[in-house]
This record gives structure tokens, sequence and C-alpha cells, in this order.
């Protein structure tokens, strides 16, 4: 093994987490760090263009997981689009910026998740951002991330912020990342740059350092095992773009940042999970953690057309406005976000049907989902996708909370300024069975979350200690979306690129 496939420190996965980490660590020049990439390169412009990334789904930039059939919608397979470039997913996503509600935090270090507060990971949501709003006490403007409120003049509704104040809802100027995110309505913000193009998670961490003599970074490598010595991660073996087997050695850390679909996996491939589930597939057991894979959260959209009153122009966005709130009794996190979209999204226009004339569009969005799932393992093979059973709408509450965000639209589209937009509701419409169109019409909004979770080491179902740690193995560590206790309330990447900012302090730190 020569010194050039040595390092102190190898992440797996250019996405939201891994990027910032491997930013925050090569600042240090002392230190050797390696990014794999499963992925290929990001130039390609449908990247780049805020209306371009749609095409993308599908393509060669996309994982493409189905999951299996979900017996609680009709049997449906619901295929989770995952960023397989550099950038990861915040290269093909909708570019929404929710850091979540400060009671997510909280609950996490309530659920063992010691110093992840809201109150603790604050600082770090400041610290990597540039918000175009100016700087606070709660938002930063010297980070390398772009953050906006929503670009596109075409996608504001005053019909939509002013409807939801008529229903008693704060705004409509509400920074729902701000003090308070429950109970008001706003412009959605976007990790957007001031040229109106993406900022991803490799243009903002990666790139601008791409020159860093201690920073390598290789595309088209999956790794398809970490290696675990007398109890300690060594290395990774991989696999190059030309089929070439690869090994590289980790002196000090390897940290999984591959998502939480790809993260459990690749624990799983290299014998760390459910003993009996790895036995049975012929893996040796390096740590017998039996959460590994379980705990899997995913939020659910729900698409609801009305007629418009009054044609506009299509949009390069999705959405542009939003409301969280609760609708489940008792007190909590909200469970709903309602996204809403004034026309019809140019870069959805082909895959929609003939509305027939103007159209608008709502989104609600179950962000505190009950019904939990799994991903297994297919079999030993690294080259399977992994069986990924999310559960979705298994719990009636959830088909409950989404009958509760269709009740909720139509009464913000019986308000007397939304009025002036409405030319009727078209999807579901008046009379439909609304479990069953909840069942039959409810999707993935690509946020997989839990699968590898923080908890305390009483816990048997954690997969990492607070300092994302994996529990029986030394010198390995996750940061992505899997070690979410719960999933966040709104969409996941703001959230992510936090995870990786922390972990880079707590590493320096120590």
């Amino acid at each position: 093994m020569n010194s050039q496939s040595t390092f102190d420190y190898i992440i797996i996965g250019a996405g939201a987490s891994g990027c910032v980490l491997a930013n925050r660590l090569s600042a240090q020049g002392s230190l050797r760090v390696l990014v794999l990439e499963a992925g290929a390169s990001d130039n390609d412009p449908a990247v780049h263009q805020p209306g371009g990334f749609v095409s993308l789904w599908g393509s060669a930039k996309d994982w493409v997981l189905p999951t299996t059939p979900q017996e609680s919608m009709g049997g449906r397979v619901v295929t989770i689009n995952q960023g397989k470039v550099v950038g990861g997913s915040t290269s093909i996503n909708a570019m929404m910026y929710v850091r979540g509600n400060p009671g997510n935090f909280d609950e996490w270090a309530a659920l063992g998740a010691e110093g992840w507060s809201y109150e603790e990971v604050l600082p770090y949501f400041k610290k990597l951002e540039n918000y175009e709003g100016g700087a606070s006490d709660l938002h930063g403007t010297d980070g390398e991330l772009s953050i906006r409120d929503c670009p596109d003049d075409v996608m504001r509704s005053e019909h939509f912020l002013k409807g939801a104040t008529e229903l008693g809802y704060d705004g409509p100027n509400w920074d729902y990342n701000g003090a308070r995110q429950e109970n008001g309505s706003g412009l959605l913000q976007f990790h957007i740059d001031a040229n109106g193009e993406r900022a991803s998670a490799a243009t903002a961490f990666l790139h601008p350092i791409a020159s860093r003599p201690n920073l390598s970074v290789q595309l088209g490598v999956q790794v398809t095992k970490i290696n675990v010595e007398n109890g300690r991660a060594t290395g990774v073996v991989c696999t190059d773009a030309a089929g070439e087997t690869q090994t590289f050695l980790a002196e000090k850390e390897v940290i999984v940042s591959a998502g939480a679909l790809a993260s459990p996996k690749l624990l799983l491939l290299s014998g760390i999970g459910p003993a009996q589930d790895l036995t049975s597939l012929g893996i040796s057991v390096v740590a017998d953690r039996p959460g590994v894979g379980k705990n899997l959260q995913d939020h659910l959209q729900l698409p609801m057309i009305f007629r418009s009153k009054i044609p506009m122009d299509m949009t390069t966005l999705l959405t542009g406005n939003v409301l969280f709130t609760r609708t489940r009794s008792g007190e909590g996190v909200p469970d709903l976000q309602l996204n809403f979209t004034p026309s019809i999204p140019a870069p959805l226009a082909p895959v929609l049907p003939d509305l027939g004339g103007p159209a608008c569009i709502f989104l609600p969005i179950l962000v505190q989902p009950e019904s939990k799932g799994e991903v297994k393992l297919a079999s030993a093979n690294p080259a399977d996708a992994p069986l990924i059973n999310p559960n979705y709408l298994q719990e009636e509450a959830d088909v409950q909370t989404l009958v509760k965000a269709v009740e909720l639209v139509r009464s913000l589209a019986a308000t007397p300024t939304f009025q002036k937009l409405s030319g009727g509701e078209l999807m579901p419409g008046e009379g439909a069975d609304l479990p069953g169109f909840i069942r039959s019409q409810a999707s993935t909004l690509w946020h997989p979350a839990g699968t590898c979770k923080i908890g305390a080491a009483t816990d048997e179902l954690a997969v990492v200690d607070p300092q994302l740690r994996v529990y029986g193995v030394e010198g390995l560590r996750v940061a992505d979306a899997s070690v979410m206790p719960t999933v966040t309330s709104g969409n996941t990447v703001a959230a992510c690129f936090m995870i990786g900012e922390k972990l880079a302090d707590m590493i320096l730190s120590e």
C-alpha cells in the first residue's frame, strides 16, 4: 500500500454532510482527506439551472431506488430519487431550505442525542448560511451556502399568503427558519445563489477548495465494504468506474455520509447490523447492531389541484409559498407542511395531464409520519439495490393527518382573498373518497431518514452515539439524514448540512 492510498479521514459520499465535512477537515492543512463519491461530475447544466433538476430524475445522476410494494398504498412501488452525483441529492433536489422545528432537535436530545438540542445546533445553522435577509440572532451571513426567499416573482402568491392570515395564521412574511416555525405563512427559502443558480453542497463547499493539496476527491468510486480489524475501521474497499477494486487506508477515521438508504446498506455489507440478518446472507458479523436499517421515516406529499381564474407564466421552481401547522391534538411539533404553487411549474409540465386551462397546486406534506419502516440487504452483492420498505401509511394516524390537510386546503381556498384566484377544486374533487384518494395518490418527498439513529448506549436500536461514532466499532462514524432519531418537520437538507458542520466541529475539537 503506497502513501497515496493512505489518508487521515475517508469520507464516503459527497452530499450535504460529506461536502461540509470535507471542507472543514481539509482546512487543517495537516490532515489528509479523501472523499469517495459513487456518482459523476455535476457539470451538467441541468444541475445548476433551478428548473433543470426534474430532467435528472431517472437519469444516470439518480440512484432510482424503488420501495417494496406498499401494502397500505394498494401495493404501489414508489421510486425514491437520490442523487448519484457530486453534491448528492443537493444537486437534484428542489432546493427548499427548511431547518426544521426547534422542537425536533429538543426531541432528539430527549431521546438520547445529547448535545443536539435546538440551542446547541443553532450556531451551526448560522455558520453555514449566507442569508440574503441579513444577519440576526437566528441567521448568519458569513457562510458559504446562499439562502434566499423565493427568488421567482411569479411564484410568490399573495392569494395564498393573505388567505392563510384570514384563517388565523401569522404572516404573510413569516420566517419559518426564524423564532417560530409553526402557524405562520410565508415565502419558502431556497439554497440558490445570487446569480440565480443552484447552491449545492458541491458548489458551496467542495469546488471552491478543490485545489487544497491535502484533499483528494474521487468520483465514480463505489465503496463496497468498510474494513474492520480488531474492532477498528482501518479503511475501505471500493470499485472504480472501470470495475477495478481499490483499497484505501484511514489512519484516523472512516465517515459514512452516503444517505439514509445507502449508509445502512454499507454498514450491513461490512458486517455491522442485526446479526441474524447478516448470518443469513453469509456475511461475517463485525458488530451486532439491531438498529442498522431500522427506524426508516420519510415525508409523503399529496398534490391537490385547483382551477385558477388568473393565467400566470410557468415557473422555474416547483413551489414558493408555505405554512406549517399541527393537525393532531396535544402538544408537539408541526406534522403538516403546506406548499402552494400559483401556476404550473415548468419542470412538471411535461408529466402533468392536460388540465384544460390555468391551474394552481397545493402540496400538503406529512412531515411527522408515525409509520416507520426499514432498509435491508437484498443479498451480499454490493451491486444489488437494498430492500426499502418505508411502510407508508401503515399507521392510520398518517392517513388522518392528510385528511385534515385536505380539509385545511379547502378552508384556505374558501377565504375571501383566495376566492379571487380559485376557479374550483379539480383534484381530488368535492365528494371524493379522501382515504382512498390519499392511499392512491400520496408519494414520497424524497426525504428518507433515521436508519442509523443517534441514541444513548442503553438504546438497543441506536447505531451511533451523540458524537456519531458507530457503537461497537472504533474509528467509524455516520453523518447524514440516517442519524436523525426522528425526521425533521420540513425538507431535510438543511439539517444534513448542519450535521456535517457539527460533526466537523466535534472532530476538530477532539
